[in-house]
């Protein structure tokens, strides 16, 4: 017969160990659905996830509690991990702009020590993205932090480390 576990304690890897990545919760909805007897209320987390290290993630989890939702959201982001470059002031090396929806946002480099200028789900990607100095603007009017967290996700994808410049070779 096995041991009794535990409301903490899981089968596997996944409370064992302590992630390489850091996580932030984004957003978190409440869903209903109609059934015979009422709605029946559900939950969708968008997670955010990163190594401040040039390297993030976006997921989104749905589940019954909360907690689970979160969960879900996390592993969802953990495999969507992507890198981007970052130059030695921390900042994006390049100008870029994308759009999601109806959201567009653009992201600007900034000189060291200018900080984080940028708010909502901008800020929190580029805070566990590993930038410590940028200047954003969310253009699009959208309130959705979901689609605002997706056009920044595309416009970090955009980015490209500059290549060396190929020296003109003389006759």
């Amino acid at each position: 017969m096995q041991p009794r576990r535990g409301p903490h304690q899981h089968q596997g890897d996944r409370g064992q160990r302590r992630s390489e990545f850091d996580q932030k919760v984004l957003d978190i909805r409440r869903t209903a659905r109609v059934v015979a007897g009422g709605r029946r209320f559900s939950f969708r987390a968008t997670v955010v996830v990163g190594d401040r290290n040039g390297r993030v993630g976006l997921g989104i989890g749905k589940g019954v509690s909360v907690a689970e939702a979160v969960e879900k959201g996390a592993f969802q982001a953990k495999k969507e991990v992507f890198s981007f470059p970052l130059n030695e002031a921390r900042t994006v090396v390049h100008e870029t702009e994308a759009k999601f929806a109806a959201a567009r946002v653009v992201l600007k480099p900034a000189r060291e020590g200018r900080g984080l200028i940028a708010g909502g789900p901008v800020r929190v990607i580029a805070d566990l993205g590993g930038i410590r100095n940028l200047t954003a603007k969310i253009l699009g009017r959208t309130p959705n932090k979901l689609n605002n967290a997706k056009a920044t996700i595309e416009a970090l994808k955009q980015l490209r480390k500059k290549e060396p410049r190929a020296v003109p070779q003389g006759k």
